[in-house]
C-alpha cells in the first residue's frame, strides 16, 4: 500500500495536492452549515432541511456534470471548479456583510456544491485516463485515502477557526484553499503531460442522455449496484444530517466534541481504506464487508446512550462508507465503457444519493431528537433489507 502510494505521489504529488485542498475546503463548509444552523434556531428539523438544502443541488446536478465531463476537458472543468467555489465563497460573505441572515451560509455550500460536484466527476473521468495502466480499485483507495485524509484536518481546523473566531472566518479560509487547489493544479499540469481529453463530440444534449440511461438499463449488474448504493446512502445521509443535533443536543457535548466526532470517523475510514488496499479481498467481498458494517454502525449511533458509543457508531458508518465506495466505484469501471463513463456515472450517481437528501428531509419532519434516533434504527432496518432483496438469486437474475 505504501510502495503503492510513493508511486503515485512520484507520478502525481501535485494532482493530489490539489484534490486534498479542494477537499479540506469542502469539509469547511460542510463542517459549518449544520453546526451553525443548529446553534442558531435550536431545532434539528431545521438543521435537517438545511442538510437536504445543501446536498440536493448537489445531486440532481451529476447527470449534467456527467455529460459535460464527456464532452469538454475535464481538466479545465476542474479548474472552473474550484475557481468557481472561491468566487462564490468571497461573493456570499460579501452578501452577509451587506444583509445579513442565516440563510448565506446554506447559500454558499449550496452553490459551492454545484460545483463540487462537477470537480468530482471530471476527477472521476481523469482518473482512469491518469492512471491507465494502474489496478483501478487500488487508484480508488489511494484516492479515498486522500478524500479521507481532508476529512480528518477538516473538521479540526474549521472547529478551530470557528472557536476563535466565526462561521465568516471559516468560509474565508475555505475560499484560500480553493485558489491554492486551483494553483497546484496548473503546476501538476505544467510537469505532467498524459493526454486528457474528452471522450465524447457528440453535439447533441438529447443523445448522451439516452445512453446514459440505455446502459442503466441495459448493461448486466448496473440496475442491483445503484439500488445497494442508494440503500447504504439512506444511513450515511441519516448519519450526517443529524450528527450535528445528536452530539450538542441530545448527548449534550461542544462543538469541540463535534469536531472530535468528525475526526475519529475520518481516521477510522482511512485504517479501514488502507486495510482494504492492501488486502487480497475480492470486489465481491468488499462490497459485502462495507454494507455489514455500515449496516451495524448504523444501529449503533441509534441505540446510544451516551457520545462514546455513539463516536463509535458514527465512526463505523463512515469508515465502511468509504470501504463501500472502493467497491461501487471499481464496480462502475468495470461495467461503463469508457466513452461514455461521465455520462452514465452522472446518471447512477444521481439515482444512488437521492437517499442523502431524502433522509435530511425526514429529519425535518421530526419533532425531537429522540425521534431522530428511531428514525435512524428505521432506515437501517430499510437498508437491510433493500440488500437482502437486491441479493436474492432471482432478483440478481433480474438485474443482469
Amino acid at each position: 500500500m505504501f510502495r503503492l502510494w510513493f508511486k503515485f505521489q512520484q507520478a502525481s504529488g501535485l494532482f493530489f495536492t490539489s484534490m486534498f485542498a479542494a477537499r479540506l475546503a469542502d469539509q469547511f463548509l460542510l463542517f459549518v452549515v449544520p453546526l451553525v444552523v443548529y446553534q442558531t434556531t435550536q431545532s434539528v428539523a431545521l438543521s435537517g432541511l438545511a442538510y437536504a438544502a445543501e446536498t440536493l443541488p448537489r445531486v440532481l446536478f451529476y447527470p449534467v456534470c456527467g455529460v459535460l465531463s464527456d464532452r469538454y476537458s475535464p481538466l479545465r472543468l476542474m479548474q472552473l471548479s474550484q475557481i468557481g467555489r472561491a468566487v462564490i465563497c468571497v461573493l456570499g460573505l460579501g452578501g452577509y456583510a451587506l444583509f445579513g441572515g442565516l440563510g448565506w451560509v446554506v447559500g454558499i455550500s449550496a452553490l459551492c456544491g454545484l460545483l463540487t460536484t462537477q470537480g468530482f466527476m471530471a476527477r472521476e473521468v481523469m482518473l482512469p485516463q491518469i492512471f491507465a495502466n494502474a489496478r483501478f480499485e487500488k487508484v480508488q483507495s489511494i484516492s479515498q485515502s486522500v478524500n479521507q485524509t481532508s476529512i480528518v484536518t477538516g473538521p479540526l481546523l474549521a472547529a478551530s477557526l470557528f472557536a476563535l473566531s466565526n462561521w465568516q472566518t471559516v468560509v474565508g479560509v475555505a475560499a484560500v484553499m480553493f485558489v491554492g487547489a486551483e494553483l497546484s493544479m496548473m503546476i501538476w499540469r505544467k510537469g505532467n503531460k498524459t493526454p486528457i481529453a474528452a471522450t465524447d463530440d457528440n453535439p447533441s444534449w438529447g443523445a448522451p442522455f439516452k445512453t446514459a440511461f440505455g446502459h442503466l438499463l441495459y448493461l448486466p449488474g448496473l440496475k442491483r449496484v445503484i439500488g445497494l448504493t442508494a440503500s447504504v446512502n439512506l444511513v450515511f445521509g441519516i448519519t450526517l444530517a443529524t450528527s450535528a443535533a445528536m452530539v450538542t443536543g441530545l448527548h449534550g457535548q461542544s462543538e469541540e466534541h463535534y469536531a472530535l466526532l468528525q475526526t475519529i470517523g475520518a481516521v477510522f475510514t482511512i485504517i479501514v481504506l488502507m486495510m482494504a488496499g492492501a488486502s487480497r479481498m475480492s470486489v465481491g467481498m468488499i462490497g459485502l464487508v462495507s454494507f455489514a458494517g455500515v449496516f451495524l454502525g448504523g444501529v449503533m449511533t441509534a441505540l446510544s446512550p451516551d457520545y462514546w458509543l455513539y463516536m463509535i457508531g458514527f465512526a463505523v458508518v463512515l469508515g465502511f462508507d468509504g470501504m463501500f465506495n472502493i467497491y461501487i466505484r471499481t464496480i462502475r469501471q468495470k461495467i461503463i465503457p469508457a466513452r461514455d463513463y461521465g455520462k452514465t456515472t452522472g446518471v447512477i450517481i444521481l439515482f444512488n444519493n437521492m437517499t442523502q437528501p431524502i433522509a435530511g428531509l425526514l429529519v425535518g419532519l421530526t419533532a425531537s431528537l429522540e425521534q431522530t434516533s428511531w428514525l435512524i434504527l428505521g432506515l437501517s432496518l430499510v437498508m437491510l433489507l433493500g440488500g437482502a432483496i437486491l441479493s436474492l438469486p432471482r432478483f440478481q437474475a433480474r438485474t443482469t
